[in-house]
């Protein structure tokens, strides 16, 4: 066993006074110790979480918990412990349910809401995505402005201050390589028409 820090000791001492106020007070000492250990505590809650409402759910998960049921907390050996162990358990405890409910909500979209169409568009799009992160800077953001924002080369060139006939060979050079790219996936490539 570690021997614990003064600093640690006066806190902990701290949350075994506010603990036993609970003991005689009941549900009226737990603003005192919410008072006492909230900071900390959403620190570490937070920490696990990584989201500050996430830690504060459950900060106040483990504060009511404690309010109707203290006598786990009342019979710790060291309170301040305990409740560190409550906070982080239920952190877990958020994070497993969180990534559950992002994988049935991902399994749901594939087979309630997105029809064979819709994935295939999805797929594609994320295939040109990818090949577009393979072209140069300088080419992508021609293709970018060109075709998204729907600019005119002398509008391009004037963005970029670049001349007409530099905008038009990187757009040139860049739909090329995304024709190659993308072929052998089968993704249609967009011919802009002349």
């Amino acid at each position: 066993m570690t021997k614990e820090t003064p600093e640690f000791d006066s806190f902990s001492a701290k949350v075994a006074q506010a603990v036993a106020r609970i003991a005689v007070a009941r549900e009226a000492a737990i603003p005192a110790l919410y008072d006492l250990t909230a900071q900390r505590l959403l620190r570490l809650a937070c920490t696990i979480t990584r989201n500050q409402h996430d830690a504060e759910d459950v900060l106040q998960t483990v504060m009511v918990r404690m309010a109707w049921k203290p006598e786990p907390m009342l019979e710790a050996e060291r309170p301040w412990s305990y409740l560190l162990q409550c906070v982080r358990n239920e952190a877990l405890l958020v994070l497993r349910k969180r990534k559950s409910s992002r994988l049935v909500v991902g399994i749901t979209d594939l087979l309630t809401q997105v029809s064979v169409d819709d994935a295939a568009r999805k797929e594609s799009h994320c295939s040109v995505w990818l090949a577009m992160r393979e072209l140069p800077a300088e080419q992508a953001e021609v293709v970018v402005l060109r075709i998204w924002e729907q600019m005119k080369f002398s509008e391009i060139g004037e963005v970029l201050g670049l001349p007409l006939a530099t905008v038009a060979s990187r757009y040139r050079y860049a739909l090329k390589r995304l024709a190659g790219s993308l072929r052998p996936q089968n993704v249609e490539v967009i011919r802009e028409q002349k």
